[in-house]
């Protein structure tokens, strides 16, 4: 998608995550929804981006950039998606960094809190596996 194409949307959302390896997890957040959703990621910048086009309209892209022990991520999207993605997004980032003890805080561009992922305990990620592996089994 070309710059001129990219959709405006309304809302902005930062999360800025701790980390003694931003770039790690920027690179894999990026490698892990690239599956399912279009992804950069470049190892020369540390940057990258996520573009929720899954089911073909984009709903919202995600800005990657890693600064010194964060890793920053600036989401773009409309009310209707915003609260979605920042969970989507930021549930990915706790669970890969779970032994870190990350946590996803989002701030919107307007001064209110967004949502907050993590710290996940060990519970929390079996939890998720078993509900992930029931999800696969009734589809």
């Amino acid at each position: 998608m070309t710059d001129s194409a990219q959709p405006t949307f309304s809302r902005l959302s930062t999360a800025r995550v701790t980390t003694d390896r931003p770039s790690r997890y920027g690179k894999q957040l990026a490698g892990h929804m690239g599956r399912k959703i279009s992804t950069a990621w470049d190892e020369d910048t540390a940057s990258g981006s996520l573009t929720f086009d899954r089911e073909g309209t984009v709903t919202g892209v995600v800005a990657l950039s890693c600064h010194d022990g964060v890793l920053q991520l600036d989401l773009s999207a409309d009310d209707e998606h915003l609260e979605r993605l920042e969970h989507v997004v930021g549930i990915h980032l706790a669970r890969f960094g779970a032994k870190e003890a990350l946590a996803v805080s989002w701030s919107r561009q307007d001064g209110t809190p967004g949502t907050t992922q993590g710290p996940l305990s060990p519970e929390d990620i079996e939890r998720m596996r078993a509900e992930r592996e029931a999800r696969k089994a009734s589809s």
